[in-house]
C-alpha cells in the first residue's frame, strides 16, 4: 500500500524521536571522558611536579593522547548515527575500563587510590548495557585490579599520598555518579515516556480503525437509501402540487441540497477509506484549497457571520487529502456549535509550517476539557459519544507530523490551533511529473 505524506511524516517523526534517545545514551560518556582524560592530566602533573614522584610521563601521556583521539572520533561518528547499539556501548566502556587500567599500572597498580574508579565503570555499565553486559565488564574490572595487585608497576607512593588520594578518589566517585546518574536516569526516564506515548497512540490508533471500519460499513448501508431519496425528491419536484406551491418547492431543493451534503459526506467517508481512491493524488494549491474549503463549508452550515483570513507566503501546490479537508472542517463544526453568531478562520502559511486558527465567541473550554484536550469521550457537550471529533481531528494532524493545540480567549471564546508541517503537505515529484 502506498504511504501517505501523512503517514510519512508521522513515521519520520517516531524514528526521530527513537533516534534521539538511542544516542544520547553515548553522550554522557563522551561527556565523561572528557572530564577524566582533563582531570588525569592534571593529577599525573600535578603528582609529578608538585609532588615530585618520577611518573613515566611519555606513555601515561601517550594513553591519553590516544584517548582523546578516539572521543574525537566518537563525536563525529555519532552525531549523524540513527541509534547506538548495546555492542557499542559495551566496547566505549570496555575502552575506559583498559584504558584506565594502564594508567594505573603506571601509577603505583593496585595502591593507587584511583582504583577505585573501576566502581564507576561498573555502575555505567549497570545502567547503561544489559545484563551480559554489565557483568562482563564487572569482570573485566576484578580481573583489572587482580592483575595491578600481582604487577603492581614501578611507582610506588607514599603512604601520605594513598590516604589523600583516598580522600579525592572518593570525592570525585560520589560527584560523578550523582551528575552523571542522574542525567542517564533522565534520558531512562523520557525513553520510558516516550514508549507509554507510542504505547498510547498505537491503542487510539487501533480505536480509530474500528471506527473506520464501521464508519465505511455505515457508509456502504447509507449509499442505497440516499439514492432512493434522491429519486423521490426529483419526482416530487415535478408533480404539479409542488409546482402550485413555491414554498413545498422551496423546502424540496433544500431538502435536494442537505441530500447532495450527506452523499459528499458518504463519499468523503469511503474516499478515506481508500475504496474510492483515485489512480492519481489531486493537487491543489493552498490558496485553491482552502477556498474552496471555505465555500463548501459556508454553503452548507448555518453560519451568520464567516471571518476568513488568509497570509499565504508561497502558494505551494499540495496534495488535496480528503482527511486535512475532514479535519478543519471538523474543527469549524466544533466552532459554530459553540458560538453561532460568529466563527473565524485564519490561515498562516509561511516557510516550514502551515498554521490554522479557528477562533469563537462560545463559552469556551473547562478547564477539565483543556487538562484532557484530544482524548475520546471528553467534551463540553454533556451528551454520549461527544469528543471523538477533536479526538479524530488531533490523530489526523499528527498523522501528518503536526498537532492541535486549544485555549480560552482573554474576552471571551476559544481558539483552536492547527500546526503543520509543510513538508507533509507539498507534492515531492511536483517537478518530475512537470517534465
Amino acid at each position: 500500500m502506498e504511504q501517505t505524506p501523512a503517514t510519512r511524516a508521522s513515521a519520520a517523526a517516531r524514528m526521530k524521536r527513537l533516534a534521539v534517545v538511542a544516542v544520547s545514551r553515548m553522550h554522557p560518556l563522551i561527556q565523561l571522558r572528557w572530564l577524566a582524560v582533563g582531570g588525569q592530566v592534571a593529577t599525573i602533573l600535578f603528582v609529578h611536579f608538585v609532588l615530585e614522584i618520577a611518573l613515566p610521563l611519555r606513555p601515561m601521556l601517550g594513553i591519553l593522547a590516544a584517548l582523546v583521539v578516539f572521543n574525537l572520533f566518537s563525536m563525529g561518528h555519532w552525531r549523524n548515527r540513527d541509534e547506538v547499539s548495546d555492542t557499542s556501548l559495551f566496547l566505549a566502556l570496555l575502552l575506559d575500563v583498559v584504558t584506565l587500567t594502564a594508567l594505573l599500572h603506571y601509577s603505583g597498580g593496585a595502591g593507587n587510590p584511583f582504583i577505585f574508579l573501576f566502581l564507576l565503570q561498573v555502575v555505567l555499565a549497570a545502567v547503561l548495557l544489559p545484563p551480559w553486559g554489565a557483568w562482563s565488564i564487572a569482570a573485566i574490572t576484578v580481573a583489572g585490579f587482580g592483575a595491578l595487585t600481582v604487577w603492581p608497576g614501578l611507582v610506588h607512593l607514599p603512604l601520605l599520598y594513598t590516604a589523600v588520594g583516598l580522600f579525592l578518589c572518593f570525592l570525585l566517585n560520589a560527584a560523578l555518579v550523582v551528575i552523571f546518574i542522574n542525567r542517564i536516569t533522565r534520558i531512562l526516564r523520557a525513553r520510558d515516556e516516550h514508549l507509554a506515548d507510542m504505547r498510547q497512540r498505537a491503542a487510539e490508533e487501533e480505536h480509530i480503525v474500528r471506527m473506520g471500519l464501521l464508519a465505511s460499513g455505515a457508509a456502504h448501508e447509507l449509499g442505497t437509501p440516499l439514492a432512493t431519496i434522491s429519486v423521490l425528491l426529483n419526482d416530487w419536484r415535478r408533480m404539479p402540487v409542488f409546482r402550485q406551491q413555491p414554498d413545498l418547492l422551496d423546502e424540496s431543493e433544500e431538502m435536494q441540497l442537505q441530500l447532495d451534503r450527506c452523499k459528499s459526506i458518504v463519499s468523503g467517508i469511503l474516499l478515506s477509506a481508500g475504496e474510492t481512491r483515485a489512480e492519481s493524488p489531486q493537487r491543489s494549491s493552498l490558496t485553491g484549497f482552502f477556498d474552496a474549503l471555505v465555500e463548501n463549508w459556508t454553503a452548507t452550515r448555518p453560519v451568520r457571520e464567516f471571518r476568513f483570513d488568509k497570509f499565504i507566503e508561497v502558494d505551494l501546490q499540495i496534495v488535496a487529502d480528503e482527511g486535512l479537508k475532514q479535519m478543519i472542517c471538523n474543527v469549524l463544526d466544533n466552532a459554530l456549535e459553540a458560538s453561532p453568531e460568529h466563527v473565524t478562520l485564519s490561515v498562516h502559511a509561511g516557510p516550514r509550517d502551515l498554521v490554522i486558527r479557528v477562533l469563537d465567541e462560545g463559552p469556551g473550554f473547562t478547564p477539565a476539557m483543556l487538562d484532557h484536550f484530544g482524548r475520546p469521550y471528553h467534551s463540553t457537550k454533556g451528551r454520549s459519544g461527544s469528543g471523538l471529533g477533536l479526538f479524530l481531528s488531533l490523530n489526523v494532524a499528527r498523522g501528518f507530523g503536526g498537532n492541535i493545540f486549544a485555549q480560552n480567549r482573554d474576552h471571551g471564546g476559544a481558539v483552536v490551533t492547527v500546526v503543520l508541517p509543510l513538508q507533509a503537505l507539498v507534492l515531492e515529484d511536483e517537478d518530475t511529473d512537470d517534465e
